[in-house]
């Protein structure tokens, strides 16, 4: 029987490569159409229930006005972070092709209309207890107030006859999984104190620089993100720097052909086993050799060994897939980006580290070559639409920033930080205590109201000619 497989093989090979083609691909070739139109009709399920499970969902803009005296450090907002990714939702069968399933996200945003700047968060309002617990626990006397979309100020297509803007996505310089520069290395020491010099001050510098007829909107858009999912890539990351051997992680594609030429190979031993001396074949020499020290990290240099200190300390918190996008509107007689984009872009410059990583535009609206203004225009109407819809999937990349990271880049700044317009809270409001006896207040003035009717109000001031005084008598009821 074996001999009979072997000589219908070696017919079936023995064809012309384009006979060998065709017969393939009828004898296999149902299997990929039948994958192909299944694969089809799982992400056309997916679509549909997603689209009825968001179809709804109403969301709210907060304003954050922040305390008159605020002297928590970026370490605050690290924890309010923290706090919100509780909402986080693993994917699951069910939940992808029953109910449907998005990753609940936030933007967190700070924007200058005009030179008057305003911290603001976007959320579900089903979530909103959630932000506002998180942001009270850490700063009590901020004032949360819901507000309208100011996104609806300034038009949607380009080229416009009224307005013109300028976008782009910012992204990182290297992989993922080297670290930014954060709020820590912004603490230095003056004899026994730390001080801690706030990068939130040059953002918001920058922001105050616009006058009328200008906007600048800073978003960030963050979705919480199991850690299996970015941790496992980053892990693999530190083991290439330091030498070690690491399993490439395959596509589809080179996994179906890797299964089958092991399956051919197994078919062609098994045949050669059958048509071979046994006894040729049934002892093996060990193959296996010493290949030396597992890795190379002894002789990894101080610098190196740095960042893999703090590419192991990025792993050590929870991560968002994350998306930074700056828009700058205006009319067009005052429309002048440089006023604010490079003042921005060099205030990301401070979260940079020239050997690990940093905050760099891309996708930007301003176009050097090949169709400049169709690609412009084509960019401007594509960023000003995800930014409007809070969209991460558009535009660049979308990459992972952990609570650290992102603290650095998006907190409330400190008392010390002066922006002339910047929108800050008064006074703490609070609700009057249960069981106060409000209307015994007016009973305590009785004894004394006869006297307050005849009881006269002198008064007096002086002027060059001397004391001048006069009388008012208070009267009451």
């Amino acid at each position: 029987m074996d001999l009979e497989l072997f000589a219908i093989l070696s017919d079936f090979l023995d064809q012309p490569t384009g006979l060998v083609i065709l017969d393939a691909v009828a004898i296999f070739g149902w299997i990929i159409l039948v994958a192909v139109f299944l694969a089809a009709d799982l992400k056309m399920t997916a679509l549909y229930k997603l689209l009825r499970y968001t179809r709804g969902r109403k969301k709210i803009l907060l304003a954050i006005d922040i305390p008159a005296i605020n002297l928590q450090t970026p370490k605050a907002v690290e924890q309010l972070f923290t706090h919100i990714y509780s909402v986080m939702e693993p994917p699951s069968i069910g939940l992808i092709y029953r109910r449907g399933f998005k990753q609940n996200y936030f933007s967190f945003e700070i924007i200058s209309i005009e030179g008057y700047i305003q911290f603001i968060i976007r959320t579900l309002e089903k979530y909103r207890d959630v932000v506002e617990a998180a942001v009270y626990a850490q700063y009590s006397d901020v004032e949360i107030t819901e507000v309208e979309d100011y996104v609806g100020s300034v038009p949607d297509k380009y080229p416009n006859d009224t307005h013109d803007m300028w976008a782009a996505d910012y992204v990182l310089t290297q992989d993922q999984a080297f670290p930014i520069r954060t709020y820590l290395e912004f603490e230095h020491n003056i004899s026994k104190d730390t001080v801690f010099k706030d990068p939130m001050a040059a953002i918001l510098e920058s922001f105050s620089r616009i006058g009328s007829g200008e906007q600048v909107w800073f978003q960030l858009i963050i979705a919480p993100l199991e850690e299996w999912r970015w941790k496992e890539d980053a892990i693999k990351k530190i083991k290439e720097l330091i030498g070690e051997k690491v399993e490439k992680k395959a596509n589809i594609f080179s996994k179906i052909f890797d299964s089958l030429g092991r399956v051919s190979k197994v078919f062609m031993d098994e045949l050669d086993w059958q048509l071979s001396s046994r006894e040729a074949s049934s002892v093996r020499p060990d193959s296996r050799t010493d290949d030396g020290p597992k890795n190379e990290i002894l002789y990894l240099t101080p610098g190196q060994k740095k960042i893999l200190e703090a590419m192991e300390e990025k792993i050590r918190k929870i991560g968002f897939k994350t998306k930074i996008r700056l828009v700058y509107v205006a009319r067009k007689e005052v429309f002048k980006p440089t006023r604010v984009v490079n003042s921005f872009t060099g205030a990301l410059n401070l979260f940079n580290i020239p050997s690990s990583n940093g905050l760099l535009p891309k996708y930007l609206t301003s176009v050097e070559y090949f169709f400049k203004e169709k690609r412009s225009n084509y960019r401007k109407n594509l960023l000003m639409y995800a930014y409007k819809k809070r969209q991460k999937n558009m535009g660049k990349k979308a990459y992972v920033l952990n609570i650290e990271e992102l603290a650095t880049i998006w907190h409330l700044p400190m008392s010390y930080v002066k922006a002339p317009l910047l929108q800050k809270s008064q006074a703490k409001l609070a609700e009057p205590p249960a069981g106060l006896p409000v209307e015994s207040i007016a009973e305590l003035f009785e004894p004394i109201k006869p006297v307050l009717k005849e009881k006269p109000k002198t008064f007096g001031y002086t002027t060059d000619a001397g004391y001048v005084s006069g009388d008012d008598t208070v009267k009451f009821g």
